[in-house]
């Protein structure tokens, strides 16, 4: 392990997370009896190999699925407060390993260190949550149109819950439907992204720890590691209710259509392209701070960064010229120091991706505010930093409409009412997150209104990216129209029940229908 790993603790927060160096002969998984081939994690940070793991093969899935099935049949008995009981102990480990899980999280993924340690809080606080759900699982009382009888609905736990994660959240996304899950007596299938199975090896061990020093079966939380053939094998499955997958619109698109083959159910948090516009009474500096942390954060990587910047003509100038000198301030390396606000991409093919985007947009017309480029030499050996771009374009072009998983930020200009921004915003595939800059309360409101955003988050004054978990997550049209973490998505995890109690002599029925024997 590199000079980076040594500097930076990671020797020392892989061994406390039970992912321990491959350099020390040791193994790195919780899923050791496989027999599947060997899966390598490579730091983006410095190139360096972190560990090995196996891949499962359809044998291992099958044990994991019996595992799973029986420990369900177990965990669904016990009193959702005593679900939460065990959420609760679970959030506290995650406290304890808060700074190790982080660190693994920024070194694997390439997020900034406090992003990092930002996703495992997430991970915290949706546990907070839940906890106080579990106490409130509740149903509806309604009075019946027959004299005698009383209806109610009620949840029930549903199954095998499978999850399918992306790499840009390795371990929070997982949690927000875990926790969720176990609180409403579900059993857990995770596949985390083939790129940072290291992060789902240590939850695994985390969450495998609590259920042990509660004599729980270890069946509550599964792991499966692979590419997506792996994913297939859950979505295929009859035995798994609920897929709630998170990736890109075309995988969204696969899992949606075999789960639906066989009337399953489908929870669905695809690509983004989302917006920021910027109107003639915005307070530019509170936009400038969005709009570089939504389009850089996380090197551009979150289904919530912000692709477009839509502002008025009159502005547009004042606006440009405060977001291209706040780029010249980024410093782009090694994220876990946190001197540094922009880390690598994942990967290389990223790298790819990120230029051919810029290609593109200078191809359709486009202009270059800010140069893009791929950094090399010292601190750079991965070949996965790149700078991140600003360029001047057009509502219409083609780049413009797809979502580029990396920090390109496309300057947009509009020269009507909030109208015709709303409309430039919404006319796009993708409809996730949203914002809008504003001081006047007319253009605030109509953002907001039914003629407004049609995306699933909109914000005023606030930037796309950074969702609380007390809000339900997720957005329309090609973005998938799931919805998870808080609010109400805990009802996804559940099967309703409608019941009606006849505590009377006689049997009428409904509607007044006369059946008399």
């Amino acid at each position: 392990m590199g000079a980076i790993a040594a500097d930076f603790g990671i020797k020392e927060a892989l061994k406390q997370l039970g992912v321990q160096d491959i350099n020390n002969g040791t193994s790195t998984g919780a899923n050791n009896f496989s027999s599947g081939e060997i899966l390598e994690s490579y730091s983006p940070v410095d190139g360096q190999l972190i560990g090995k793991v196996k891949t499962t093969t359809n044998a291992d899935y099958e044990k994991v699925m019996e595992t799973a099935t029986s420990a369900f049949k177990i965990w669904r008995t016990k009193p959702a407060p005593q679900r939460g009981e065990i959420v609760r102990q679970f959030g506290d480990k995650l406290r304890e390993k808060k700074q190790a899980l982080g660190k693994l999280v920024s070194y694997e993924m390439g997020k900034s260190l406090q992003e990092g340690l930002g996703e495992v809080q997430e991970m915290i606080d949706i546990c907070d949550f839940a906890v106080g759900l579990s106490r409130q699982l509740h149903g509806l009382t309604m009075h019946s149109e027959r004299p005698g009888h009383r209806m109610y609905e009620q949840y029930h736990s549903l199954g095998v819950v499978g999850i399918i994660s992306a790499f840009n959240f390795p371990v929070a996304v997982w949690s927000w439907n875990t926790a969720l899950a176990w609180i409403c007596g579900d059993v857990c299938v995770w596949k985390p992204s083939e790129k940072v199975p290291l992060c789902g090896i240590a939850c695994q061990n985390i969450a495998a720890e609590v259920f042990k020093a509660n004599n729980l079966p270890e069946g509550i939380s599964c792991l499966i590691n692979g590419d997506y053939k792996v994913g297939e094998l859950m979505t295929k499955d009859a035995r798994v209710p609920l897929i709630s997958a998170t990736g890109s619109t075309r995988m969204g698109k696969i899992v949606a259509q075999e789960v639906a083959g066989r009337l399953g159910r489908s929870l669905l948090e695809l690509g983004g392209n989302n917006a920021i516009i910027v109107t003639p009474d915005a307070d530019i500096k509170m936009t400038v701070i969005g709009a570089v942390f939504g389009a850089v954060g996380t090197a551009g990587q979150r289904c919530t960064s912000t692709r477009r910047l839509i502002i008025h003509e009159s502005i547009y100038d004042n606006v440009k010229r405060a977001i291209v000198d706040a780029y010249k301030q980024l410093r782009i390396g090694n994220p876990l120091d946190e001197n540094n606000h922009v880390g690598p991409l994942i990967d290389k093919d990223a790298v790819k991706m990120y230029q051919n985007a810029l290609s593109k947009v200078v191809e359709e017309g486009g202009k270059i505010a800010v140069e893009g480029g791929v950094l090399t030499g010292k601190g750079y050996e991965s070949g996965c930093y790149v700078k991140p771009a600003i360029a001047e374009a057009k509502p219409d072009f083609k780049i413009v409409q797809h979502e580029t998983f990396a920090p390109v930020l496309y300057l947009l200009k509009y020269n009507g009412n909030v109208e015709d921004a709303i409309h430039i915003q919404n006319n796009v595939a993708q409809g996730l997150s949203s914002a809008i800059m504003t001081n006047n309360l007319r253009e605030a409101e109509r953002f907001l209104s039914v003629e407004g955003s049609d995306c699933g988050i909109a914000n005023v004054n606030i930037g796309t990216s950074g969702a609380e978990i007390g809000g339900a997550f997720g957005g329309e049209k090609e973005t998938g129209g799931g919805r998870e973490s808080g609010s109400d998505a805990w009802k996804v995890y559940m099967r309703r029940q409608t019941n009606t109690i006849n505590y009377t002599t006689s049997l009428p029925l409904a509607q007044g229908i006369k059946f008399d024997l």
